[in-house]
């Protein structure tokens, strides 16, 4: 990860916990920051597709949204055997950038000065401005959380 972000030129930072950082919130609790500025990222399989939705860690993502955003029909939640062979990363650790596939990010994490996103082990985070991880994922903004 610290490669891909020095050859891409990112302002961004890697931080390590000494507790793994798999779920949002688990993530939040040990940098000490709101629920909200927490970046999950959750792979889906939309008619057959794999890809990846952001969406702020106190929100839920909308699998009927995020089909219409990649211009399918159906999404749900890639099984957790479905999820390294489609990003590289193990289900609890995927980061949002680099992967091969599709990436949608939901409007509202721009909100936020600072977010933090998982770094490819469930004891990484990579810490960056909501425009830097758009520019670093080529994600696509939309409405992708449920209300």
């Amino acid at each position: 990860m610290a490669v891909y972000l020095r050859s891409a030129g990112a302002e961004a930072r890697i931080e390590e916990f000494r507790v793994g950082t798999p779920t949002a919130q688990a993530a939040a609790d040990a940098i000490g920051c709101a629920l909200g500025q927490i970046v999950k990222s959750l792979v889906v399989v939309c008619d057959g597709v794999p890809a990846v939705v952001l969406v702020p860690g106190d929100r839920r993502g909308d699998l009927v949204k995020a089909a219409r955003a990649l211009g399918g029909r159906h999404a749900r939640v890639a099984r957790a055997d479905e999820v390294e062979p489609a990003t590289g990363f193990a289900p609890g650790a995927v980061a949002p950038f680099p992967l091969p596939h599709r990436v949608l990010c939901e409007r509202s994490l721009l909100r936020n000065a600072f977010v933090w996103c998982g770094a490819g082990s469930d004891r990484h985070m990579v810490g960056l401005a909501p425009v830097e991880l758009l520019r670093l994922s080529r994600a696509e903004l939309a409405d992708l959380a449920r209300e």
